[in-house]
């Protein structure tokens, strides 16, 4: 009777560590859109592909299929103002951290006299789902915008 008791015991622990183990303690994107689409801080924006309206008569078949795989935008902006400074390092720090994430590939970096950014993707390099454009001013604040869609190619996709 003990040695079913510490058999249970044993195997109530083990799943309580592999169930641990499974949850991630980084926050994801989505994550992070959810929690600061509220914060006064931010501004948040969701587009939905079909708004942009763009004449499908004018666009040649690379481009209609780059706008089909076309879903949403998400677009979060954080204005800095002086009030603000600090949440803007935390906030601007928890981005970087949550781009580092290996899910993330660079597909380029961007650097100029008023801003500094990223573009990176997840998924398969002609099978994209989600591009992330993050752009960081130390004056103004930084925008954050996820573009998502299923399948899309990025070389398609640029030409839009």
């Amino acid at each position: 009777m003990k040695l079913r008791k510490e058999i249970k015991r044993i195997l109530g622990s083990m799943a309580a560590l592999l169930f641990m183990a499974g949850c991630s303690s980084t926050q994801t994107l989505q994550e992070y859109y959810v929690d600061n689409s509220e914060n006064p801080n931010f501004l948040a924006v969701d587009v939905p592909a079909n708004i942009l309206k763009l004449d499908e008569a004018s666009l040649d078949e690379t481009q209609r299929t780059a706008l089909k795989s076309l879903r949403k935008l998400n677009i979060l902006v954080f204005q800095k103002t002086t009030e603000n400074a600090k949440a803007y390092k935390e906030e601007s720090a928890k981005v970087k951290e949550i781009l580092k994430n290996s899910d993330f590939k660079d597909l380029m970096k961007l650097n100029t006299q008023y801003a500094k950014g990223v573009i990176k993707y997840s998924g398969d390099g002609d099978a994209i789902d989600e591009v992330v454009i993050y752009g960081d001013s130390q004056d103004k604040g930084f925008g954050l915008v996820r573009v998502l869609g299923d399948d899309m190619n990025p070389a398609h996709f640029m030409q839009l």
